[in-house]
């Protein structure tokens, strides 16, 4: 598959070499926008879950540009796995002031760098609050510090930010969601790291006239991530599947990452914040039961769902980048024939 394409999408993702070609697979709007836009890309932070798949995704929507991934590379594989694509890889510390200094200062900057714990993805409706233990020194630091490093070394690119939709407060889930003007009001240190991220960003943004965009995200979707995949698995095996916690906007972490690439061409300056993610709201029960009819087993419930999520609007980045190409329906299909081959 060349284009991110709906017509061309496959009835299922057998294994990962296939999943990694879908994830990177760029579409013929981001092809476009990267032919206008002006110089190279540098991605600070790539080692991560989305990083390796922007890159490669970048440097096949263009592939005449140097694309360079930046990260500590502790898995050694990943950057093999980017050199073998094209992409140039630095090994560096972003916490190092003189480090980051020295990396070269490209015009178009992704900055991706994050820190957090696994709570981060299990948000508590009781609690209120994501739960950080152990490494919240180093999650300010790496949330907070490294964007001052990065936003004054690079004061003369364009600079796009993945932040995260859990700046926001939770909202009535029937409502529309919050847009980029809603009030941040965040709940728990992680949270509030994230906020502490994009004031950062913000501030020096304004001070040196900095291009930029705020990139909230909400949950991207792969094969075996949370939320769908543990979803299929307790359906497939009969376990109770809770019912407190909303699935959120939920988009195919391809079409994330086109919109990420895509948001260098709609910079604002000062930087501003962008929601991304998929156009409403899916429940728990909806994709129990969509992965029930293709697994042929019933959903075991637990607990009633809350009438308030974490739930953003999306329409600017729908005005700017339009729909996403990979609906929810074709990300079930291909998780339970995952979840049914791997099981």
């Amino acid at each position: 598959m060349e284009i991110l394409d709906f017509r061309s999408l496959p009835d299922k993702i057998n294994n990962e070499t296939e999943l990694e070609e879908l994830l990177s697979c760029p579409s013929q709007d981001l092809i476009e926008d990267l032919a206008q836009l002006e110089g190279d890309i540098i991605v600070l932070g790539a080692g991560g879950q989305v990083g390796p798949s922007l890159a490669r995704m970048a440097k096949r929507a263009a592939p005449h540009k140097r694309i360079i991934a930046v990260s500590r590379f502790s898995n050694s594989a990943v950057r093999e796995r980017l050199e073998s694509w094209g992409v140039e890889t630095i090994v560096c510390n972003l916490l190092d002031n003189n480090a980051v200094e020295q990396l070269p200062k490209l015009p178009n900057v992704i900055y991706m760098a994050t820190k957090y714990t696994a709570a981060e993805k299990h948000f508590n409706l009781s609690n209120m609050q994501y739960a950080v233990e152990g490494q919240e020194q180093l999650m300010w630091v790496t949330n907070t510090y490294i964007p001052a490093l990065v936003a004054q070394s690079f004061s003369q690119s364009r600079i796009v930010v993945l932040s995260s939709s859990v700046v926001y407060p939770l909202v009535s889930v029937t409502s529309k969601g919050l847009d980029e003007n809603a009030k941040t009001e965040p709940l728990g240190e992680y949270a509030n790291s994230c906020v502490g991220r994009e004031r950062i960003f913000q501030f020096f943004s304004q001070k040196f006239g900095t291009p930029g965009r705020l990139i909230r995200f909400s949950y991207a979707v792969t094969l075996n991530c949370k939320f769908l995949f543990d979803i299929a698995c307790q359906v497939r095996d009969r376990q109770p599947i809770s019912l407190t916690t909303d699935c959120g906007n939920l988009i195919w972490q391809g079409d994330a990452t086109v919109q990420i690439l895509r948001s260098l061409l709609h910079c604002t300056t000062p930087t501003s914040p962008l929601n991304i993610g998929g156009s409403g709201l899916v429940s728990v029960r909806y994709v129990a039961y969509e992965f029930g009819k293709r697994l042929g087993k019933t959903p075991i419930f637990d607990g009633e769902e809350e009438p308030i999520d974490l739930f953003n609007s999306t329409a600017v980045a729908q005005s700017l980048f339009g729909d996403p190409v990979v609906p929810v329906s074709k990300m079930i299909d291909w998780i339970a024939h995952w979840v049914t081959k791997n099981q």
